[in-house]
């Protein structure tokens, strides 16, 4: 082990491989009582972590235990849904040889891998207004990441990432690519798309974008790869502009509040309610109160995609609002703890499989195995950016040729960032904000 674990974490540049890559030496570098493993997997579609528990469960086990040292915790705990048989019955079986490690059954329902939803479901404790899971004891770990904590603890960086290539593919497949990887790569591996007019969408159905560009590189917090038609109701509703949204709320909002009954920050007691965001926008309203709800909002996408009966955007609504905030250095002053969620909150579960049709998504709901063929491109573009935090700095210069492992760039002195090491051996060349690689053979 290079050093403690925090220490090796750092060196090998892990960050949060999903979401908004948190530097996970920094979450590390606390004490709490529990560490909780999001196996969830809630979005649909994707199929990286539950095949990741299924495949190296003494690693992810192993590892956990290590991090459970590290922050003093009671208990580490792997939450995954019930529906993942095969991962539940081997991480159970292994488990109960591990002291303090336990396997935590999660329904079948969105979003089920939101942390703060997570961290009530594991442990009853509610995560005040603006708040992180630290803030009740806990920190939460992706299945993913926790495997990149495991090699780190081998001396082995990040360089490689599991992505789920699905949707209107001939062939839905996860795929262990190098980071940098261009997407329309992937989207080849997994047989091309079924016709010439498509978009994707970088992410999940639910809180994923749509990108332009198929040329755009997988990062460390690549999860998924949706490829659908370009009239597909989704990626309409995706490349709907906030103009519109708004005018469409103006004109046809009516005021039903089903937005607000199936949020679930609202659920957890926070207090956020988008009908009144809305009403408030709609109207053209000075009600500072309701707008800076906004920032509650966790961009789940509930509201837009299952709740409104009249096809409106409470969540681009509340983008817009915390844009608006931030380049007006408006701050959130909601910071409530609530003392219990809504008594209703049980009955307000989202089935993942109803949601999956809602989206139009059933027929591209397969399993998308993953695939053992090594994916060799011949080039990998690297943002010096994959992570929350400061850029990386670079440490090579272009011309430089370096080997799969190597450090590229470093944490600026003083700054919170994540480190980044090449994917591929070859030659390197420094941009202003990204590092390509061309393979010229074994780099010495």
């Amino acid at each position: 082990m290079p050093g403690n674990l925090s220490h090796a974490v750092k060196e090998a540049g892990v960050i949060g491989a999903g979401g908004a890559g948190f530097p996970t030496h920094v979450k590390l570098d606390s004490k709490v009582e529990y560490v909780i493993v999001n196996g969830a997997e809630c979005e649909p579609l994707i199929r990286v972590d539950q095949q990741l528990m299924g495949k190296y469960p003494e690693d992810l086990l192993n590892a956990l235990k290590a991090v459970v040292k590290e922050v003093g915790a009671v208990n580490g705990i792997i939450a995954l849904k019930s529906k993942y048989r095969e991962a539940v019955k081997l991480l159970k079986n292994m488990a109960a040889s591990y002291e303090n490690i336990k396997i935590f059954e999660l329904g079948n329902f969105y979003p089920a891998g939101d942390e703060q939803v997570l961290v009530y479901e594991v442990t009853g404790r509610i995560v005040n207004e603006g708040g992180i899971p630290l803030n009740v004891g806990a920190v939460v770990i992706n299945v993913e990441t926790l495997l990149n904590i495991s090699n780190a603890l081998k001396g082995q960086p990040v360089t490689e990432k599991y992505v789920t290539v699905a949707g209107w593919v001939k062939h839905p497949s996860t795929f262990k690519v190098p980071v940098g990887t261009a997407y329309n790569l992937l989207i080849e591996e997994a047989g091309g798309p079924l016709g010439e007019s498509f978009s994707i969408i970088d992410g999940g159905p639910m809180m994923g974008k749509i990108t332009d560009d198929p040329n755009q590189s997988v990062i460390k917090t690549t999860k998924g790869i949706i490829v659908l038609p370009a009239d597909h109701p989704l990626v309409l509703k995706k490349k709907q502009k906030i103009q519109t949204s708004i005018k469409l709320a103006k004109s046809v909002c009516c005021q039903c509040r089903l937005c607000t009954d199936i949020c679930p920050r609202y659920l957890l007691g926070h207090s956020i309610e988008p009908h009144k965001i809305m009403r408030t926008v709609s109207n053209s309203v000075n009600d500072v109160e309701s707008l800076t709800q906004a920032f509650l909002c966790s961009e789940c996408a509930l509201c837009e995609a299952y709740a409104c009966i009249m096809d409106l955007s409470p969540k681009k609504v509340n983008q817009m609002l915390k844009e608006i905030f931030k380049n007006n250095n408006i701050k959130n002053p909601h910071r409530k703890k609530p003392e219990k969620v809504y008594d209703e909150r049980s009955f307000r579960y989202v089935p993942a499989d109803r949601l999956t049709a809602r989206l139009g998504l059933s027929e591209f709901d397969t399993k998308s195995p993953l695939i053992k063929k090594e994916i060799k491109p011949d080039k990998v573009v690297l943002p010096l950016c994959q992570h929350i935090g400061a850029p990386a700095r670079p440490v090579v210069r272009t011309g430089d040729l370096v080997k799969k492992g190597d450090l590229l760039a470093d944490i600026p002195d003083g700054a919170m960032g994540a480190r980044i090491h090449a994917s591929i051996s070859g030659e390197v060349r420094v941009f202003e904000d990204s590092i390509l690689i061309k393979s010229v053979g074994e780099a010495t």
